[in-house]
């Protein structure tokens, strides 16, 4: 295994202010970074409108210039500051930093590739880093536990939901037939959902009376429906009471996240996290 590189110290403040969310200098960096990503996108907005004046037009390129070199040093500090550049280059927020830099460059190759900038909207994911303050983590960690836990019992309801669709809609091309809409039962089964799901567009209705009895029946059940799912997840986030809190911290050598408050060491490569984290 090779040798990972020690960080000086001008790398550990840079990761500091880069990578913390937590402390002043990197909450200021990261707002300043999501403003700047804000501009860009309107930018790109701005210039899709037709008709504008040629110096409008000639400033927004200007000001996309400006903001796509500063995120190409953003980019290449990133991978600097860090002791293993691999894990951040090809973990999510890496890909989406790189794509969201280079739309600007190949425009020099495909003509309107620079609308692609628009991807630089999915950085403003990074709001969620700075918001975090401790508790909130906390809480958002545990909705995120209460979701995964839920998954299996949210998976057997749904394949209930599916066979009850599926039986209903049957009965519906058997009692209304092909003369009021209901062509085949798959396409009954479309109307079942959409009308267990309370969204009724009405391109389909029931023009019997015991088609409509039917009806009325599916539309009421759809309410408990979509209840039966809220229920499964406040019942298992209550389970998650105890839920340790973590913070925004990132490990300098692998680029974890999620630590907890108390951590002093990354649970995933053993590297010291900042000691004057707070």
């Amino acid at each position: 295994m090779a040798e990972t590189k020690p960080q000086s110290k001008w790398q550990k403040k840079l990761h500091d202010i880069i990578y913390e969310a937590d402390t002043p200098a990197g909450k200021l960096f990261d707002v300043v970074l999501l403003i700047l990503i804000l501009l860009s996108v309107v930018f790109v907005m701005i210039e899709s409108v037709k008709g504008l004046q040629p110096r409008v037009y000639h400033l927004l390129y200007i000001g996309e210039w400006v903001i796509t070199i500063f995120f190409t040093i953003e980019y290449l500090l990133r991978i600097i500051c860090v002791k293993k550049p691999a894990r951040y280059i090809f973990s999510f927020y890496g890909v989406i930093d790189f794509l969201s830099t280079i739309p600007l460059y190949l425009s020099f190759i495909l003509v309107g590739s620079n609308y692609l900038l628009t991807v630089r909207a999915l950085r403003l994911l990074r709001v969620f880093r700075i918001l975090k303050i401790t508790r909130y983590i906390g809480e958002a960690n545990k909705l995120s536990k209460a979701l995964k836990d839920s998954r299996p019992k949210i998976l057997v309801f749904l394949f209930a939901v599916l066979i009850v669709a599926v039986i209903a809609g049957t009965l519906m091309y058997l009692i209304e037939g092909e003369e009021n809409g209901f062509t085949s039962i798959p396409r009954s089964i479309y109307w079942c959902i959409v009308t267990l799901t309370t969204v009724g567009f009405g391109d389909i209705a029931p023009a019997t009376p015991l088609g409509q009895f039917l009806a009325t029946v599916i539309m009421v059940l759809g309410y408990g429906i979509i209840a039966v799912p809220t229920g499964i997840v406040t019942a298992e986030y209550n389970k998650n009471k105890d839920y340790v809190h973590v913070n925004t911290q990132a490990c300098p050598n692998c680029n974890a996240l999620k630590h907890r408050d108390d951590a002093k060491y990354c649970y995933e490569c053993g590297e010291e996290l900042n000691p004057n984290h707070s």
